[in-house]
C-alpha cells in the first residue's frame, strides 16, 4: 500500500464526492485496483449503484436551478483556479497516473497532465468570449446549458479525459456526474479534490466510482439526468445510447478508432516514418486516435520497413517510473490480454512481422509489458487493418495511387483521427479534405486544444475541446418579437 499512499490517502478510494463532501457509499462494496507493473492490487475502491446515483444526480439538479444563472465572470475564474491548481499539483496528478495506468513518468508529466490543463485553459478563455446572447432583427438566440450531465470516462488518458469535458460543462453552466474508469481511479479522485479547494459550489461537481454495468446504466436511464457523455468502447457507447433513448436525453460518444497515416510519394520518410511510429505508440498506443494504420507508396515500401524497424527496436520499455522508460506497460490485464490476441491474428493472416511479436518485453516476468510491434504487407481485409488493437501495434499498408491510398484510409467503419505526411501542403490539404475523420493533422502539427475533436461513422457523434466542446452542453433557444 506504500506506493498509493504517496500520491493519496487510500481511504479516499473508499469515498464518492457528492454534494460538495466526501461520502461513504449507500452500501459497502470494494474491488481491488490492480497496479500494471506489479499485477497486484495496490487499494481497494468503493464501487457504487443506483442509490449513490441518485444522491449524485438529486445533488446536481439542485444546483443547477442556481448554477445555470451563475455569471460568465463567476465561471470564468473558477475554471481558471481549477487550472492553477493542476499545474500545481502537477507532480501528485503525474504521480498517479503512472501509478494506476502504468504511464511513463516522463509521459505523464511531459503530456497526460499537461494537455488535461489546457482543455480547462481552453474552456475558460471560450466562456469569457462565448456570444450566449445573439439578436439579428426581431429574433433573439440564446444559448443556454443543457441541464445535469453524466460524464463517462476511460482509462487511458484519465485525466485528460476528464478536464475535456468537466471543464467544457461547467463552462456551459451544467452540473456534472462524473463516472471515472474504475481500473484508473487515482488521478479522478485528486482532480476531484482539486475541484473542491478550488471551490467549485456544492452539487456542481459530484464523482461517483463504480462500473459501467451498474453506475453508468443508471446514469443513463436517469430521468434527471439531461445528457449523458461518454469517452470509451463502441460496445460501451452502444449499450449507453441505448439505455439514454427511452428518455431522450442527448448523447454524446466518442469511441473507436484505426486511424490512418498517409505518407504521400513526396514526404519526407527519414522524418516522417519514425514520427508517425511514435504517434501511433504514443501511450504504449492506448489513444483512440493512434494513426495505426501507415499507408506507403509500394514502391517505398523496404524504405519504410527498415526505417520504422530501427525506430520501434529503439524504445525503452520498462519500468514507468525510471526516467529513460519511453514505454511503460499496457494499462491492465484485459488489455494485455487483447493486444496479444491480436499479435497472434496478424501473424496467422499471413502478415510481414517486422519486430516484436507475443508475450512480455525481454526481462520483465511480471507486469503486463506488450512487445512493440510493426507488421508490414498488410492489406485492408485484414483484422489488424479493421480491429482496433489499442496497443502498441502497427500496420504497415502498401499503395499504388493516391487514389488507392484515399480508398484505403476511409476502408474502416471508423473516423476519428488521420495523419498526412507531404512536403506539397497544398497536396496534402487536397487529401486531408477526401479523409472521412474528425480531425486530420497534416505533418505532425503541434497540438491545438481548441480544434474540435470527434469522430465520423462508428467512431461517435459530437464534438470535444474548444468551442464546439462547449457547444455540445447547450441548448438553442430562440427567442422571436424580441424587438
Amino acid at each position: 500500500m506504500s506506493a498509493v499512499s504517496n500520491v493519496i490517502d487510500p481511504v479516499a478510494l473508499r469515498r464518492f464526492y457528492i454534494d460538495g463532501a466526501w461520502v461513504a457509499p449507500e452500501e459497502p462494496k470494494f474491488v481491488p485496483v490492480i497496479s500494471p507493473v506489479t499485477e497486484e492490487p495496490f487499494g481497494q475502491l468503493a464501487m457504487g449503484g443506483s442509490a449513490d446515483v441518485d444522491k449524485a444526480v438529486h445533488a446536481a439538479r439542485e444546483a443547477f436551478t442556481w448554477w445555470s444563472l451563475s455569471l460568465v465572470e463567476t465561471r470564468f475564474e473558477i475554471l481558471n483556479r481549477i487550472h492553477a491548481l493542476i499545474l500545481e499539483r502537477k507532480e501528485s496528478l503525474a504521480q498517479a497516473i503512472s501509478l494506476e495506468m502504468g504511464a511513463a513518468i516522463s509521459f505523464a508529466r511531459a503530456s497526460q497532465v499537461p494537455l488535461a490543463a489546457e482543455h480547462v485553459r481552453t474552456a475558460s478563455e471560450v466562456v469569457s468570449e462565448y456570444p450566449f446572447l445573439s439578436v439579428k432583427g426581431g429574433t433573439a438566440t440564446l444559448r443556454e446549458p443543457i441541464g445535469v450531465c453524466a460524464l463517462i470516462t476511460p482509462w487511458n488518458w484519465p485525466l485528460y479525459q476528464i478536464t475535456a469535458k468537466v471543464a467544457s460543462a461547467l463552462a456551459a453552466g451544467c452540473t456534472v456526474v462524473l463516472k471515472p474508469s474504475e481500473l484508473a481511479p487515482l488521478s479522478a479522485l485528486l482532480f476531484a479534490q482539486l475541484v473542491h479547494d478550488a471551490g467549485v459550489p456544492r452539487g456542481v461537481f459530484n464523482l461517483v466510482n463504480g462500473s459501467g454495468p451498474e453506475v453508468g446504466s443508471a446514469l443513463a436511464a436517469h430521468p434527471s439526468v439531461d445528457m449523458i457523455s461518454i469517452t470509451g468502447s463502441n460496445r460501451a457507447g452502444v449499450l449507453v445510447a441505448q439505455t439514454a433513448a427511452p428518455t431522450v436525453k442527448r448523447v454524446a460518444q466518442e469511441l473507436g478508432g484505426k486511424s490512418p497515416n498517409v505518407m504521400l510519394p513526396d514526404a519526407d520518410f527519414a522524418k516522417a516514418v519514425p514520427l508517425g511510429v511514435m504517434s501511433a505508440f504514443r501511450n504504449v498506443g492506448q489513444s483512440c486516435s493512434a494513426p495505426t494504420r501507415m499507408i506507403v507508396p509500394r514502391d517505398r515500401l523496404s524504405e519504410v520497413e527498415a526505417i520504422a524497424s530501427a525506430t520501434a527496436n529503439a524504445i525503452v520499455v520498462g519500468d514507468p517510473q525510471e526516467e529513460r522508460t519511453v514505454l511503460g506497460p499496457i494499462a491492465n490485464e484485459a488489455q494485455f490480454n487483447r493486444v496479444q490476441t491480436m499479435i497472434q491474428v496478424g501473424i496467422e493472416s499471413g502478415a510481414k512481422m517486422l519486430c516484436g511479436g507475443l508475450g512480455r518485453v525481454e526481462g520483465f516476468s511480471r507486469g503486463f509489458y506488450a512487445r512493440p510491434t510493426i507488421f508490414s504487407e498488410v492489406t485492408s481485409h485484414m483484422r489488424i487493418a479493421q480491429e482496433e488493437i489499442f496497443g502498441p501495434v502497427l500496420c504497415i499498408i502498401p499503395y499504388d495511387t493516391v487514389e488507392d491510398a484515399i480508398a484505403i484510409a476511409n476502408d474502416t467503419v471508423y473516423g476519428l483521427g488521420a495523419h498526412v505526411q507531404t512536403q506539397n501542403i497544398e497536396a496534402g490539404r487536397g487529401v486531408a479534405y477526401r479523409i472521412r475523420a474528425g480531425q486530420v493533422h497534416i505533418n505532425h502539427p503541434a497540438f491545438d486544444p481548441r480544434a474540435p475533436f470527434g469522430g465520423y461513422k462508428q467512431s461517435g457523434n459530437g464534438r470535444e475541446y474548444g468551442v464546439q466542446g462547449v457547444e455540445e452542453f447547450l441548448e438553442i433557444k430562440a427567442i422571436v418579437g424580441h424587438g
